[in-house]
């Protein structure tokens, strides 16, 4: 499996993740995105496709032996665009013959009110883009028993980590610590909250794609213990070497900015991740492979040198 090509659709976050973590197995790896270019490592061949369209979808996937689904389209668009966008690269991976390994978040559960998120939940969510979510991953599932493409499904919590701007923990957080500004929190702050590192979601996918028993099934990410957001973002501010400046935004505040920013209000409906305990339980991941996550205060202080020392176009 050395040898073979590995085709990742999507080159934000989780692609990138994805792509170091099959570099450093040694893997051969293609990125498809909607422009052609990214800034990537020399040697990664960075393909154009309009997976919205379909357009070079299928030839971009033809050699693999695995596709990864990263692909995100903007956060008010999920209904419109996310599932005719799945479905062609669903179809490329079947098309190929490649396995496909996809990317999610745990949206489709709905809100369980407090109690801990495991893979054997019914998909019970009531918001637009849990819905969507949901019928995703139930189509990506029947696709695999029909036997069209075999499939393996990766589930992270709310990211944050390297390249992770637009997240709960991302620019308005960590980046606006670094600026000297209030961290902007949202909800109960106090609240235990599970955080996925996104570079640990990028190896776990590249693990699911190398055993063939995690196909046909869902698997939440490896993720640290459960903290607060003050915890987490005391320990930013704690790597910053700054005294700890933050506030935090409640429902009613985020529906007045819906009013004037489209990704606030897609977040209004997702709001009892924050009002809630929401605890991800990642223990079938790793009894089954043996991996655990990056310890929570590396995860952050590589996160931190990431804002430091990025590179501002």
């Amino acid at each position: 499996m050395k040898n073979s090509l590995h085709v990742i659709f999507g080159t934000g976050p989780l692609g990138l993740s994805v792509m170091h973590a099959l570099l450093n197995k040694g893997y051969s790896v293609r990125m498809v995105n909607r422009s052609g270019s990214a800034d990537v490592p020399k040697e990664i061949e960075v393909w154009q496709a309009d997976v919205l369209k379909g357009s070079n979808v299928p030839e971009s996937a033809e050699g693999a032996s695995v596709v990864y689904q990263c692909v995100n389209p903007p956060y008010d668009k999920w209904p419109e665009q996310f599932p005719a966008m799945q479905k062609n690269i669903l179809e490329a991976a079947a098309k190929t013959g490649a396995r496909l390994v996809i990317g999610e978040n745990v949206y489709m559960y709905g809100d369980t009110n407090g109690l801990p998120l495991t893979e054997d939940l019914a998909y019970n969510a009531d918001s637009r883009k849990g819905k969507v979510r949901a019928q995703m991953a139930l189509d990506a599932l029947q696709a695999h028993r029909d036997g069209n493409v075999r499939v393996t499904i990766g589930r992270g919590s709310d990211f944050f980590g390297p390249r992770v701007t637009a997240s709960a923990m991302g620019e308005r957080q960590i980046g606006f610590a670094l600026q000297g500004k209030k961290a902007s929190l949202v909800g109960n702050i106090d609240l235990p909250h599970s955080f996925t590192y996104i570079n640990d979601f990028g190896k776990a996918l590249v693990i699911l794609a190398e055993h063939e028993e995690s196909y046909g099934e869902a698997w939440h990410i490896p993720n640290a213990a459960p903290l607060t957001q003050r915890e987490f973002i005391i320990q930013v501010f704690k790597e910053l070497k700054k005294e700890p400046a933050y506030n935090s935004m409640g429902k009613t505040m985020m529906q007045i900015g819906g009013l004037f920013i489209p990704a606030a209000r897609e977040t209004v409906e997702m709001m009892y991740e924050y009002e809630k305990p929401f605890i991800v339980d990642s223990a079938k991941f790793e009894k089954k492979f043996g991996v655990s996550a990056t310890p929570i205060t590396d995860a952050i202080r590589d996160t931190v040198h990431w804002f430091q020392h990025r590179k501002l176009h």
